[in-house]
C-alpha cells in the first residue's frame, strides 16, 4: 500500500497520483480515474485531484439517496491534497481554486452521467479569480458556465430556461458566442440567471464553495440512475456495475482566450480504422463545448495551428497513449494559454468496420499480439460486418450537406423525436433520427435508428461517439437544417420534408438526399480472411 493511501486511511477515497497506480483497480475507482493515473505514469499532464471510489455511491443508494455522514471529511481532505499541489486554496479571496466533478465507472458510458465545471466559483472567489488572470470576460463567463450548468444538473432546472437567456444576449449584442460578450453583458447574464435559479429552485444559487462541491459530487451519484444511463447500461449488457465513482480534479481553463480551447481525439479514425489523429477543437472553450452536442466543431487544423507547438504535442499524446494502452484511444484535453493537460482516455468506441481494421493494424503495428486482436474482436460477427455506399448510377442532386461522424450509408423514414423514432422503429422501418444537438438523451432512439442528422454538434459529441458504436450513420453540424416540431416538418436549404418521408444520408461525404437511393453493400473480405486463418492458428 503506497504512503499516500495509507494517509487517506479510507480506501473509499485515493489521490489521482502515479504512486497510486499499483494498488488501484477499475473496479474501485472506475475507468476514468486508473487511466489518468496510467497517463500521469506516463509523463503525460494530469490535473492533480482525488477520487471517491464506487463504494461511496453503493452506500448513497443504500442509505435511499444520502450522502454517508463522512463524506465530506473524505471530500476535504481531498480538496487540500489538490490546494497543496496547485498552491490554490477552495474557497479563498485570493487565488481561489475551482475544480471539476466528472463520473467514472468501472465501464465507460460515454455521456451518460453527469459533470459540473467551475465549482468553488461564487460572489467571494470571484474577485481572486479576476486578479489571478486578469481576465473579466473569462471570470463571467466561466460563473455564467457554472450557475446554468449547477441548475440543470443538481437542481434539475430545464437548462432551456437558462439557455434562453444567453441566446437573447446574443442576438441583442450581434455576436455568435457567450465568450464575445462584453464584461458588462455577462455580468448582467449571471444576474438574470440567478434570478431564474431562484425562482426554480426555490433557493438561491449557493455561495459557499463546500456546499457546491458535496451538492456536485451528489448530482454526478444521482445520475447513476438517469433514464438514459439505465438505458445505456441496458442496451450495453451492463448489469454487474456497483455505481460511478466520482472524480474531482483541479480546473484547467480552455476558455482563457485565443491560446486556450478544449477538445476530444481518437488515436485512430473511430469509423473506418484509418490510422491517422482525429479530432475536434474549439479555442476559447470549455470541455462540455466539444462533447455535449450543443455546439459546432469544424475543421480543428487552422484553429491547432493557431497555437505553437500544439499539433506536434498532439501527435505524441497520441503515440504515447497506444503505447501505454496497447489500443486506439479516445481522449479528453483542455490547452490552457498553450499548455496540454489530459482530462481523459478510454479505449475507443468504434464501429464494426474500425474495430477490425484497427485490430489487424496493431497486431501488424506489434502493439498487440494475435490472440489479443481475437479476444477483441469476439462480440463482433465478423461476416456480418458491412458497410454501404450509393450505387455508382446514383446521379440524385443532394438537398444539403453535413459533417460526416461515421461512415456508410443510412435510407430511412425521418423521426423528430424519440417516441417517432421508437414507433417507426417497431414497425420494423428504417428510421433516421433528426434533432436540432446530438444529445445522449436520445439514446432509447438510437438503438432502433440506421441514420441520425443534426443541426448542430461534433463528431465527437458523446452522442456521435455512441451512434458510431452502435453502427448508426450519423452527420452532424447541418447549417442548412431548419426543424419545425409544430409542424412536423423541416426544411434542408431549399426543400421542405415531413416527418415520416425518406431520406437518405452518406457518411462517407456528408451529403443528404431526399427518398431512398440505391445502395451497394461493401464487405472487408481480405481482413476477414486473415482473421480467420488466426482462429484456425495459421501465421497469415
Amino acid at each position: 500500500m503506497s504512503t499516500q493511501r495509507a494517509e487517506s486511511a479510507d480506501t473509499r477515497m485515493s489521490f489521482l497520483d502515479a504512486a497510486n497506480l499499483t494498488d488501484i483497480h477499475p473496479d474501485l475507482v472506475g475507468v476514468k480515474a486508473a487511466n489518468l493515473m496510467r497517463m500521469a505514469a506516463a509523463g503525460l499532464d494530469v490535473p492533480p485531484g482525488f477520487v471517491l471510489s464506487a463504494d461511496v455511491c453503493a452506500d448513497y443508494y443504500a442509505s435511499g439517496g444520502h450522502l454517508h455522514q463522512d463524506v465530506a471529511a473524505l471530500v476535504a481532505r481531498g480538496v487540500a491534497h489538490i490546494e497543496q499541489a496547485t498552491g490554490l486554496h477552495f474557497g479563498a479571496r485570493r487565488r481561489p481554486l475551482l475544480v471539476s466533478v466528472r463520473s467514472g465507472a468501472a465501464v465507460s458510458m460515454p455521456g451518460m452521467l453527469d459533470t459540473i465545471l467551475d465549482v468553488g466559483l461564487c460572489d467571494d472567489t470571484l474577485p481572486g479569480l479576476l486578479r489571478s488572470t486578469g481576465d473579466p470576460v473569462f471570470v463571467w463567463d466561466s460563473y455564467r458556465r457554472l450557475v446554468a450548468s449547477y441548475a440543470e444538473v443538481v437542481e434539475g432546472c430545464p437548462a432551456a430556461a437558462f439557455a434562453v437567456v444567453t441566446d437573447d444576449a446574443l442576438h441583442r449584442h450581434g455576436v455568435p458566442a457567450a465568450s464575445e460578450l462584453d464584461v458588462a453583458a455577462q455580468r448582467e447574464i449571471v444576474g438574470h440567471l440567478q434570478d431564474i435559479y431562484r425562482s426554480l429552485a426555490n433557493r438561491p444559487f449557493p455561495q459557499d464553495p463546500m456546499q457546491q462541491l458535496l451538492g456536485a459530487v451528489e448530482a454526478v451519484l444521482r445520475s447513476w440512475n438517469s433514464h438514459r444511463a439505465v438505458e445505456y447500461r441496458r442496451l450495453e449488457g451492463l448489469t454487474s456495475l456497483a455505481g460511478t465513482a466520482v472524480t474531482v480534479q483541479a480546473m484547467v481553463f480552455g476558455n482563457l482566450g485565443v491560446t486556450s480551447g478544449s477538445g476530444v481525439g481518437f488515436t485512430r479514425d473511430p469509423a473506418t480504422g484509418e490510422d491517422r489523429l482525429y479530432i475536434d477543437f474549439l479555442l476559447n472553450s470549455q470541455g462540455e463545448d466539444v462533447v455535449g452536442g450543443r455546439h459546432d466543431a469544424r475543421d480543428p487544423d487552422p484553429l491547432i495551428a493557431a497555437i505553437p507547438g500544439l499539433a506536434d504535442k498532439l501527435q505524441t499524446v497520441r503515440r504515447t497513449l497506444e503505447a501505454v494502452f496497447g489500443d486506439a484511444q479516445d481522449f479528453e484535453f483542455t490547452v490552457e494559454d498553450g499548455n496540454l493537460w489530459l482530462l481523459q482516455t478510454r479505449a475507443a468506441k468504434r464501429t464494426p468496420w474500425a474495430a477490425l481494421h484497427i485490430a489487424c493494424a496493431l497486431v501488424d503495428e506489434g502493439l498487440i499480439d494475435q490472440s489479443t486482436a481475437l479476444e477483441r474482436l469476439r462480440p463482433y460477427d465478423l461476416e456480418r460486418v458491412t458497410r454501404f455506399t450509393l450505387a455508382p448510377n446514383s446521379d440524385t442532386t443532394s438537398i444539403g450537406e453535413a459533417v460526416s461522424a461515421s461512415t456508410g450509408v443510412a435510407s430511412g423514414r425521418i423521426a423528430l423525436d424519440v417516441e417517432t423514432a421508437l414507433h417507426y422503429g417497431h414497425q420494423g422501418d428504417p428510421v433516421t433520427l433528426v434533432r436540432e444537438d446530438a444529445s445522449t438523451e436520445d439514446i432509447a432512439a438510437l438503438a432502433v435508428c440506421c441514420g441520425m442528422l443534426t443541426a448542430r454538434g461534433a463528431r465527437t459529441s458523446h452522442a456521435a461517439v455512441v451512434a458510431r458504436q452502435l453502427a448508426i450513420v450519423c452527420l452532424v453540424n447541418c447549417l442548412d437544417l431548419v426543424i419545425d416540431l409544430r409542424a412536423r416538418s423541416l426544411r434542408i436549404g431549399g426543400s421542405q420534408l415531413r416527418e415520416g418521408d425518406t431520406i437518405t444520408i452518406d457518411g462517407e461525404n456528408g451529403r443528404i438526399y431526399a427518398g431512398a437511393l440505391e445502395l451497394v453493400e461493401e464487405r472487408p473480405a481480405e481482413l476477414i480472411s486473415r482473421v480467420g486463418a488466426w482462429r484456425h492458428g495459421s501465421p497469415a
